[in-house]
């Protein structure tokens, strides 16, 4: 529902305001790759996007430039933008963010990785992590609602939750759908199973490795007898191959998908 037929008009940016050990687009979170832009640049790339035919622009990890995206996004639409804006995050998003947003975002994207601060904080480096993605969740949902699809089957406005099922994680994982299903049982939410140990995972003896099917499938169990019917399940023959590499002209050349959790 995000990159349809003619793709998703994605930007990546620099950094991230979450310290995650798994990252798979650690080159750029975590190491700053990437090229200056100014504001003027930044709306001029959100037009040039549209004259490609994407479906939408995919802002992903943008809430430390918060300002700046408001302030090309307004440039943007005075030049003549009018797809969907994709605000893709790690959910981590204050409160006061998210309002200053209202009326300029039309598909909320975020992650919602952790019911447990004390994981958040050692696999995240995120303080308060569970009530900061609650609450920016809730006002997400406030401004846009459930998802609303074109004809094409392309998601025009609503919010579509990830989240990464972790392994040896599984209890979190239900307290994160259960939260979801309180919201609306309606909502959207992607399972993902594409986890493999990146980054720094390997100094975690209890990250460093795969998901295990019947782990996920017990995810995938629980979501549907709590009533959530609105689901995306990922293949667990997810290949390592498929991961993005940022020191490449062409980063996702193997087939990533610029729209999968970080």
């Amino acid at each position: 529902m995000i990159s349809g037929s003619r793709g998703s008009g994605t930007i990546f940016f620099a950094n991230c305001c979450l310290k995650c050990v798994y990252c798979q687009n650690y080159q750029i979170s975590q190491e700053g790759k990437g090229v200056g832009s100014s504001v003027e640049e930044l709306a001029e790339i959100m037009l040039e996007l549209q004259a490609k035919g994407c479906h939408n622009i995919n802002l992903v990890s943008p809430t430390h430039y918060g300002a700046q995206v408001i302030e090309a996004l307004d440039l943007a639409r005075g030049k003549g933008l009018r797809i969907p804006i994709v605000y893709n995050s790690g959910g981590y998003d204050s409160i006061e963010l998210l309002k200053a947003l209202k009326g300029k975002i039309d598909v909320y994207l975020p992650d919602f990785k952790y019911y447990n601060d004390d994981q958040a904080c050692k696999y995240s480096g995120a303080k308060n992590y569970v009530a900061t993605a609650k609450t920016a969740l809730a006002e997400m949902f406030r401004q846009v609602g459930n998802i609303e699809l074109n004809g094409a089957g392309v998601a025009e406005r609503g919010v579509l939750v990830r989240h990464l099922v972790l392994p040896n994680n599984i209890s979190d994982s239900e307290q994160v759908l259960g939260f979801l299903a309180a919201l609306s049982k309606d909502i959207w939410v992607s399972l993902m199973a594409q986890y493999s140990p990146q980054f720094r995972a390997k100094e975690f003896p209890e990250l460093n490795r795969r998901l295990r099917p019947d782990e996920y499938q017990r995810v995938i169990d629980y979501a549907q007898k709590i009533g959530l019917h609105n689901l995306y399940i990922q293949a667990l023959d997810s290949s390592e191959n498929f991961l993005p590499d940022f020191d490449q002209a062409d980063p996702f050349a193997g087939g990533a998908s610029p729209t999968s959790s970080r």
